[in-house]
């Protein structure tokens, strides 16, 4: 999803077609809550498919850049000691827990550890 995102904001596409998961919405829910993206719902036509709509400033993408972090290859892990010294000033950090994915702030306020996906500026 992350790629497909990254691919439709560089040749300044309006909204993009995903395909349906879990994983996938919450990643979303975090994305719409830090103003990432406009919004997203499901297809009407097909509901196997996420429409999400991409934001613009300016006509420059809101989302400057979007990196894997942990990879099936290496896997990384935060403690939540360790999420507190990271510095977010314009970043957010998408972490996978035992509780679900969340934001690192989140999980900073909710004392997880965890496994993190994706980095957004």
């Amino acid at each position: 999803m992350s790629s497909t995102i990254k691919n439709s904001l560089l040749s300044n596409k309006k909204f993009v077609r995903e395909i349906k998961q879990k994983n996938c919405e919450s990643i979303l829910n975090i994305l719409w809550d830090e103003g990432f993206i406009l919004g997203y719902k499901t297809c009407k036509l097909n509901s196997k498919y996420i429409i999400i709509f991409l934001k613009y400033n300016n006509k420059y993408p809101s989302i400057k850049s979007i990196k894997s972090i942990s990879k099936p290859s290496l896997k990384i892990y935060y403690s939540s000691k360790q999420l507190w010294k990271l510095n977010l000033n314009q970043s957010v950090i998408i972490v996978s827990t035992n509780r679900g994915v969340f934001s690192a702030e989140e999980c900073k306020k909710l004392k997880l550890g965890g496994e993190p996906i994706l980095i957004i500026k």
